[in-house]
């Protein structure tokens, strides 16, 4: 994975999170992995809950997942965000992503639709400014094991 995702592609990652989350109290992960065994969005699902991503407050969570050597890549929301954004919401960020995966450009494909996950979640979710708005969950990036 780290000759894909370089420390310079990780940095980029993660500071596109933490800009995503300054304007909402949603909250955004990463996951990348080499392969996914099964239905990519079990897997995502699986993840989501490892990560504990259903334990935010407004059940806000995104998940990105990525499987590089399967090509497999999926963006999941919980039931909070689920609840309340259009049906086409996760269809454009995936189209996004996945054309920069296509041209090989993961780290930018990622960074972009981070951003643009957060600019949506800002509309559902706005940034309170107050002590019980709080950065939940960590802005790494978790590697798989494989």
């Amino acid at each position: 994975m780290k000759d894909t995702i370089t420390a310079e592609d990780e940095a980029r990652i993660v500071a596109a999170i933490a800009e995503a989350e300054k304007n909402t109290s949603g909250e955004i992960r990463v996951h990348i992995e080499n392969t996914c065994q099964g239905n990519v969005l079990d897997r995502a699902t699986q993840v989501f809950a490892h990560l504990h991503m259903h334990q935010t407050k407004l059940r806000n969570g995104v998940l990105f997942y990525v499987a590089l050597k399967s090509r497999q890549f999926a963006v999941l929301g919980d039931a909070g965000i689920n609840a309340r954004v259009p049906p086409n919401f996760w269809q454009e960020i995936t189209a996004l992503v996945v054309q920069h995966f296509k041209e090989g450009r993961y780290a930018e494909g990622l960074s972009k639709g981070v951003l643009m996950a957060g600019e949506q979640l800002k509309v559902y979710f706005p940034y309170s400014g107050d002590a019980t708005d709080t950065n939940e969950l960590q802005n790494d990036i978790s590697f798989g094991k494989d």
